[in-house]
């Protein structure tokens, strides 16, 4: 068997359960390569940040089915579910929850984007996203994308 002594501890206590919150996440990607963020609007936790569009997942509901309704709600768009295309998770213990957030590309969509929720949007090339506040959770996933796109 092999160990590696590099591997740091985990950041949180495994074996303190917190209730798990299921949210599905979003990076809409343009013609001109740049990534859809939305800043969270005063009076929500953690107002005032940069995030991937999204929202919680109902009980019951698939993750694909969850963004199509966010995106249509939150930001006046139409997606496909064949549009969607998985591309990696973020798994980050908060104070009061643990959120697992999976997060989908998307390059296709009708409409135009707008803020329906009074919330910013900014387009932002992948190279810029380091330079914007965001969520803890959203933080790893900007690595993710700027490495594959």
């Amino acid at each position: 068997m092999y160990v590696d002594d590099t591997c740091p501890p985990p950041l949180v206590n495994l074996d303190a359960p917190l209730p798990v919150v299921l949210v599905a996440a979003i990076a809409l990607v343009d013609r001109d390569g740049r990534i859809l963020i939305a800043e969270r609007p005063a009076g929500k936790a953690m107002a005032g940040l940069w995030e991937f569009p999204g929202g919680k997942v109902e009980p019951g509901e698939l993750p694909e089915v969850a963004l199509i309704r966010e995106c249509q709600e939150e930001l006046g768009i139409d997606i496909s579910a064949a549009c969607l295309a998985p591309f990696t998770f973020a798994s980050h213990s908060y104070e009061n929850f643990h959120l697992f957030m999976p997060l989908y590309l998307c390059r296709k969509w009708r409409g135009l984007v707008e803020g329906r929720e009074g919330q910013r949007t900014k387009w932002v090339h992948v190279a810029d996203l380091a330079g914007y506040d965001m969520p803890p959770a959203d933080k790893p996933l900007v690595a993710m994308l700027r490495d594959f796109l």
